[in-house]
């Protein structure tokens, strides 16, 4: 396994502010998924021009609408066919229309 490569303390730094700024950024969308203020449909459309979204994972968005919990996020998830791990820009447009028609009142 090659090793990561040497960063300068600089070069360190930003990649650690760029991170951070990332986990911020999606800490917000989530938080607006919960309150109503940004549905599902809006995200969806998102998701090819914004890398933020692009890079959310499905699962953590299903958890994020309100009304939804782990376990009908991850059975839902199943039932369509999309892998935990799967990101938000990686969904095919049936998995989209899947999620779409699984929480209309959200999307």
């Amino acid at each position: 396994m090659p090793l990561p490569p040497s960063l300068s303390p600089e070069q360190r730094q930003a990649a650690l502010d760029k991170a951070g700024v990332a986990r911020r950024e999606r800490a917000e969308l989530k938080e607006k998924l919960k309150m109503g203020s940004l549905d599902l449909e809006e995200l969806l459309q998102r998701a090819d021009g914004d890398e933020i979204v692009g890079k959310m994972k499905v699962l953590a968005v299903i958890e994020s609408l309100p009304g939804v919990g782990k376990v009908k996020a991850r059975r839902t998830m199943e039932e369509i066919g999309i892998s935990e791990t799967r990101r938000v820009r990686g969904l095919g447009a049936q998995q989209r229309e899947a999620l779409r028609r699984a929480f209309p009142s959200a999307g």
